[in-house]
């Protein structure tokens, strides 16, 4: 959330004061923040949500910072970087069963696709299905080079901590990780969105940036999940200034599409191994409900 900084119109020396100032600035809005509710979103968030939509998140990220929530199965989750220059780690965890999160050896290996991108599942290290990229205007994602660290960033940008001008990625992911009950060693390799790479015959990994303004990536989960996020740098950013922009979140309940998803209407048919861990999934929540 960005930080906002003026003159208060009444003195903050005394506790009424104080408590004076802080109620004048109920309702004020900044650039980038979580808007409660998340209808209350500037239009410009809530665009292009289904007609009967309601939304449960909706969010402008700010770039060096972290943000987590809690979101049901079913729901839709659409990042937008629309100035160009974002890029979002990203990390899944299954609600109520924190210890089986995203796998991103077995979401590279399982269907045979390094460059994730429309119809990609996201698998869990229980072989599940996690959620799916359901739509994707960026083509510009890394599965392969994980997150820049404490060490690389303090190397390349002279600091790396979470309060610091150019905070590392595993950073804030283990802040939004703590946040959930976890700890650093919850903080397993992430996704990154918006900041893509291509490997070499060689086996060298190049960055190959961002698609540009307004390109825009969604994921359908398949199950209760929190996610954590954290918009920093990507660790082969070629440039040597810690630099970016905020990334745009909305979220919304969309159970309909489990069904066409399944059905091979929303993104197409699903290969074997999409299906197999898909229904991995629905076998576990049957037996779950069963109980």
């Amino acid at each position: 959330m960005t930080q906002t900084i003026e003159t208060p119109t009444t003195g903050t020396a005394t506790t009424a004061g104080a408590r004076a100032h802080a109620r004048e600035q109920h309702g004020k809005t900044a650039d980038t923040m979580r808007f409660v509710p998340a209808a209350s979103a500037p239009e410009h968030l809530l665009a292009g949500m289904p007609d009967a939509g309601i939304p449960s998140w909706a969010e402008s990220l700010a770039f060096g910072r972290y943000t987590t929530m809690a979101l049901a199965r079913g729901t839709r989750v659409r990042l937008t970087d629309s100035a160009g220059d974002a890029c979002v780690h990203t990390l899944l965890y299954r609600a109520g069963a924190l210890h089986e999160r995203l796998n991103i050896a077995d979401t590279v290996k399982v269907p045979w696709q390094a460059y994730p991108g429309t119809g990609h599942p996201l698998l869990s290290d229980s072989g599940r299905l996690m959620a799916t990229i359901v739509a994707d205007t960026s083509g510009r994602h890394d599965a392969l080079t994980g997150a820049t660290t404490l060490a690389g960033n303090t190397a390349k940008y002279g600091a790396g901590t979470v309060h610091s001008a150019s905070p590392a990625a595993r950073e804030l992911l283990t802040l939004g990780a703590l946040k959930n009950g976890l700890g650093p060693r919850d903080v397993a390799p992430s996704l990154a969105l918006f900041k893509g790479t291509t490997v070499d015959p060689a086996g060298s990994i190049t960055s190959t940036g961002s698609a540009g303004p307004g390109a825009a990536v969604e994921l359908l989960l398949q199950m209760d999940a929190v996610l954590v996020l954290a918009n920093t740098a990507h660790p082969l950013d070629p440039r040597p200034d810690f630099t970016g922009t905020a990334v745009d979140i909305t979220a919304w309940h969309a159970p309909q599409d489990l069904d066409a998803l399944e059905t091979g209407h929303l993104v197409g048919p699903l290969a074997p191994e999409h299906l197999q861990a898909l229904r991995n999934t629905e076998h576990d929540l049957a037996a779950r409900s069963a109980r």
